[in-house]
């Protein structure tokens, strides 16, 4: 006798009226927020705008959910098109399945694209994005319990999970692989946070990180589920799947630490929506400001002209010298006086006669 076990929900559906809630469905949506949430603020920490991963999830999330399905259609098509199989079940989703590979894989191209038409480098997003998806993973898997699948070999621990009789499944007491994996992702998302602030992670590095992780644990949790499922070997397709996707991320993270060291200095460009009024504004002020500019030139010349020139009929230059007048007065100009050019003009002539014959006035004064 057992004395003690994780209980299974006796259903997985409550009914509103016509309407059902599926608590499947309802772990997919709070780890959608949930990595939302998470990746925003860690965007916004990196020098990003409030709202831009949201904008880009927009994109992956349902990318993400149509690989998910189609992963799993694909490696489980016997359940879907075998004998006595209706085809229609596959479309199904709220009854489960759903591959993480075909998520991450299609996702990235949702992904993609919102990066693509927002003008931002896919792999800052990735990395903002990480451990968010980690805790996503942990809040699905919670799917998984509500309808008591993809659980482990049968054991009398205390933590054991609690089956009952029901389709495709026989009554007992397993092992919780949900409960693993859900707390595994946890720690994985715990991991990324440490390594992207004690190595300052950039390039993809903090997601590919992510990948890493995450495929160590999925390989000894998948070869403990006992659910129907292809092998390769005697191994099961997804532990072979864990390990190829693991070596590549271990790949990436080495080559892209070579190649591209650091982290990006700006994740997001600031840029101002072409048409704007303040645009416009900016770039009209410069001309205007530049003729005024001039204008005020050649009016300030011209006074310092004039100025010059009536201290002159009381005051000599030395002899020798370049007239002041000369150098101060602009040689065209609309707003210039022409009575004060004159002066000037005339006072620039002969500059060396004024001075030998006024030297004695000028002492005298």
């Amino acid at each position: 006798m057992d004395l003690a076990y994780i209980p299974s929900p006796s259903t997985g559906v409550i009914h509103l009226g016509p309407i059902p809630l599926r608590g499947y469905a309802f772990c997919i949506i709070i780890g959608v927020f949930v990595a939302v949430w998470l990746g925003n603020r860690r965007w916004i920490a990196r020098g990003g705008k409030p709202g831009t991963v949201a904008d880009i999830a927009v994109w992956a999330v349902p990318f993400g959910l149509v690989g998910g399905r189609l992963y799993h259609v694909i490696t489980d098509y016997q359940l879907y098109f075998g004998e006595g199989r209706n085809w229609v079940d596959a479309f199904k989703i709220w009854e489960g399945g759903l591959g993480i590979w075909g998520a991450i894989a299609l996702g990235a191209v949702g992904a993609w694209i919102g990066c693509r038409l927002r003008g931002i480098p896919l792999p800052a997003w990735a990395d903002a994005l990480a451990p968010g998806i980690a805790l996503a993973q942990a809040c699905g898997r919670w799917g998984n319990w509500f309808n008591q699948e993809l659980y482990g070999r049968a054991t009398d621990l205390p933590w054991a999970l609690k089956i009952s009789e029901g389709p495709n499944r026989v009554a007992g007491t397993y092992h919780p692989t949900f409960l693993y994996e859900s707390l595994w992702c946890v720690g994985v998302a715990l991991l990324v946070i440490w390594a992207d602030r004690r190595f300052k992670l950039g390039h993809g590095r903090a997601f590919a990180l992510y990948v890493a992780a995450y495929c160590v644990g999925r390989g000894w949790i998948e070869y403990m589920r006992v659910d129907e499922a292809h092998h390769i070997l005697g191994v099961r397709l997804n532990v072979w799947t864990s390990i190829a996707v693991f070596l590549l991320a271990v790949t990436y993270l080495v080559l892209s630490a070579k190649l591209r060291p650091g982290r990006e200095a700006i994740v997001e460009p600031d840029r101002e929506p072409s048409g704007g009024s303040e645009p416009a504004a900016e770039a009209g002020s410069e001309p205007a400001t530049a003729k005024a500019g001039a204008a005020s030139a050649v009016k300030a010349g011209s006074e310092s002209a004039t100025a010059t020139a009536k201290a002159g009929a009381g005051a000599v230059p030395k002899a020798g010298s370049e007239p002041a007048v000369k150098a101060d007065a602009p040689k065209t100009g609309a707003d210039a006086d022409p009575k004060a050019g004159a002066t000037a003009e005339d006072k620039t002539t002969g500059g060396d006669e004024a001075a030998g014959a006024k030297a004695p006035e000028a002492k005298k004064l």
